[in-house]
């Protein structure tokens, strides 16, 4: 399994401040099909069932590429909402979201067949609202979201192996 933090500085289109970005990783293998394994991670809707600070996914439109839904997201104690857009998709391999809104982010979901199931990488690089978080709260932000993120994982080995 791969380890989560990292954090680099990039700049937002409209402004020359920097934005801290933080990133996630990880991956397990899941010990069920790689299809049942994708077709659960692909599906926003499921997103509150196994994801610990997603509050709500709605407004599901579309599937596959081009599909986008609402969401709302708690972080630091505070509701966050925006929307995603599916920018990639390759059925039972690979989905790449991009977020817009009180917080940016782009996710990647890989599967890949495993002697054992199926291998599972997710990949977050997320925007960290400074300006509403503040540095103290930010750093709090950082490790619980790695914190979450783990537990994210572990409830989708649950839910898929279970």
């Amino acid at each position: 399994m791969d380890g989560c933090g990292g954090r680099a500085y990039t700049k937002l289109l409209s402004s020359e401040r920097p934005v801290p970005m933080a990133s996630l990783s990880k991956n397990a293998v899941i010990h069920a099909p790689p299809d049942p394994v994708f077709a659960y991670v692909s599906d926003p809707s499921k997103f509150p069932e196994w994801l610990p600070s997603m509050v709500e996914v709605r407004n599901v439109l579309g599937a596959g590429a081009g599909q986008q839904y609402e969401w709302t997201y708690k972080m630091a104690g505070m509701l966050l909402r925006g929307q995603s857009t599916v920018v990639e998709y390759t059925p039972n391999q690979r989905v790449v979201l991009q977020s817009i809104g009180s917080i940016g982010s782009d996710w990647t979901f890989t599967v890949e067949p495993h002697e054992a199931g199926a291998l599972l990488r997710i990949e977050v690089e997320y925007s960290v609202p400074v300006p509403v978080l503040g540095r103290l709260a930010e750093r709090l932000a950082l490790s619980r979201d790695a914190r979450e993120f783990a537990v994210g994982f572990d409830n989708l080995k649950e839910a898929l192996e279970g």
